[in-house]
C-alpha cells in the first residue's frame, strides 16, 4: 500500500506579514501531483490544516478546492485530524458528507476511535487518526481525572484505538504531537501548560507499523524507523531557512515492512538569510526569496532597507552583525529558553560550559529521564 505524508499545512498563515496564499496554493498543488502520479492509495495530513482556529475565508475554500480535486481526479482515500492550530469543530465538520469508505477525517477526541481500514493484496490496513486534545477535553471524554499531560492523552487515544483494530490488519497512525528525541522549530505552539512536559514517548504508539506525525516543522525520524514527521511544507520563520522541506511516500508491504521515500518540495518563494556588507548585497542576483539581511557594516547606514527590497522586495528582518547575541546567550534568557522545554535548556548549558552540545542519544535520555519525573510528580 502507498501513503503519502504530509502535515502542517497552515493555510491561513502569513510571513512576516506578507500573505502566502500563493505560496500555498503551489504545495497544494505539489501534493495533487504527488498522490496522482505516485498512484498513492492514502493521503494525510497530520494537523494543523489552517493556521489558526478561526482561519480566513480565502483559506477555507482553497482547501475545500484542494480536497475536491483528491475526491474527484484521484482514487486516493484521505485521512485528516485536527491539529493544536485548527478548530476540531471545523475539522469534524468536513466528516459529515464525505464517503466513510474512503475518508477518515478527525477533528474532536472521541473515547470510541473509528477506523478506516482499506485493503490491498496483502489484507486489510488499519488507520487511525487521533486528533490533538488538551487535556481538560481528554479527561472529560476518557472519564478520566488522572489524565494530566499530552502522553496521557494519547494513550487514552492509542488504547481506545486499539480496540476498534480488526485482527491482523497492520495498522498505520496518525497523531499531532511533540514525541521525545525530535527536534523543534520557533514557529511552532508548545502543546502544554507554561512548566510541564509537553513530550510523548515514541512507546505510546507500540504495535503501530507506520506513525504519521504533525506538529514539528522538520522532517524527521524519531526514535524508530516507522516513526516520523513529515515536517511542514514550507519554512515559517528564518530558523527553518535551512530544512529541507518534504513529504514522505511510504510503502508498505504485506508484513507491515516500510520502505520511505523522501519527495521534496519546490516553494515557490524561499526563505534565506544574507550576511554581509550592504553594498555586496546590492550586488546580489534579484529574488523574491524572504530575506533576513545581517549587515555587517561598521556604521549604520540610511535607509538600508529600503534600498535592500530593490534587490529582494520580500526582505523582512534586517539587523547589523554588530548588534546579534550569540544565539547560546539568547537561548538562556528567561524570554526564550521555553519552560515547556526544559531538554533545550540543558542541551545550551552542556554547551555553554563544556563547550559541546548533547548528541542525539543524550538527547533522548535526557528527554526520558525528564518525562518519568514529571508522571511521577504527576502521580504523587
Amino acid at each position: 500500500m502507498r501513503i503519502l505524508h504530509t502535515a502542517d499545512l497552515h493555510l491561513g498563515r502569513q510571513f512576516n506579514g506578507i500573505g502566502l496564499e500563493e505560496d500555498q496554493q503551489v504545495v497544494l498543488d505539489q501534493i495533487f501531483d504527488a498522490v496522482s502520479e505516485r498512484r498513492a492509495d492514502v493521503l494525510i495530513i497530520a494537523g494543523d490544516v489552517f493556521d489558526r482556529a478561526a482561519p480566513p475565508s480565502s483559506a477555507i475554500r482553497q482547501f475545500n478546492r484542494f480536497m475536491k480535486r483528491i475526491a474527484v481526479e484521484t482514487e486516493a482515500a484521505v485521512v485528516v485530524i485536527a491539529g493544536n492550530h485548527d478548530s476540531g469543530d471545523r475539522i469534524d465538520a468536513m466528516a459529515v458528507l464525505t464517503d466513510q469508505g474512503r475518508a477518515l477525517i478527525r477533528g474532536v477526541v472521541a473515547a470510541d476511535e473509528p477506523v478506516l481500514v482499506l485493503t490491498d493484496a496483502h489484507g486489510p490496513v488499519a488507520f487511525s487518526a487521533l486528533p490533538f486534545s488538551y487535556e481538560y477535553a481528554a479527561r472529560e471524554c476518557f472519564v478520566d481525572e488522572e489524565i494530566a499531560t499530552p502522553e496521557h492523552v494519547i494513550r487514552a487515544q492509542a488504547a481506545a484505538a486499539r480496540r476498534s483494530l480488526p485482527a491482523g490488519a497492520r495498522w498505520v497512525v496518525v497523531s499531532h504531537a511533540f514525541v521525545a528525541g525530535a527536534r523543534t522549530s520557533d514557529a511552532e505552539r508548545p502543546l502544554a501548560r507554561v512548566g510541564g512536559i509537553e513530550t510523548v514517548s515514541p512507546e505510546v504508539f507500540a504495535g503501530a507499523h507506520y506513525v504519521a506525525l504533525g506538529h514539528l516543522h522538520r522532517p524527521q525520524v524519531v526514535g524508530a524507523e516507522h516513526v516520523r514527521y513529515s515536517g511542514s511544507p514550507l519554512a515559517f520563520g528564518f530558523d527553518e531557512a535551512d530544512h529541507g522541506k518534504s513529504m514522505n511516500l511510504v510503502e508498505m508491504d504485506g508484513a507491515g515492512g516500510i520502505r520511505v521515500e523522501t519527495i521534496p518540495f519546490k516553494p515557490l518563494r524561499g526563505v534565506r538569510v544574507l550576511r554581509g556588507r550592504h553594498g555586496e548585497l546590492l550586488l546580489s542576483e534579484p529574488s523574491t526569496d524572504f530575506v533576513k539581511a545581517i549587515l555587517t557594516d561598521d556604521s549604520p547606514l540610511i535607509e538600508p532597507m529600503k534600498r535592500l527590497r530593490e534587490v529582494f522586495p520580500n526582505a523582512c528582518h534586517l539587523s547589523y552583525a554588530r548588534d546579534e547575541r550569540a544565539p547560546e546567550a539568547k537561548m538562556a534568557t528567561p524570554a526564550t529558553a521555553r519552560a515547556v522545554v526544559p531538554v533545550d535548556v540543558i542541551d545550551v548549558f552542556l554547551k555553554q560550559v563544556g563547550g559541546e552540545r548533547m548528541t542525539d542519544a543524550e538527547r533522548l535520555l535526557v528527554t526520558s529521564a525528564l518525562h518519568e519525573m514529571q508522571v511521577a510528580e504527576d502521580a504523587a
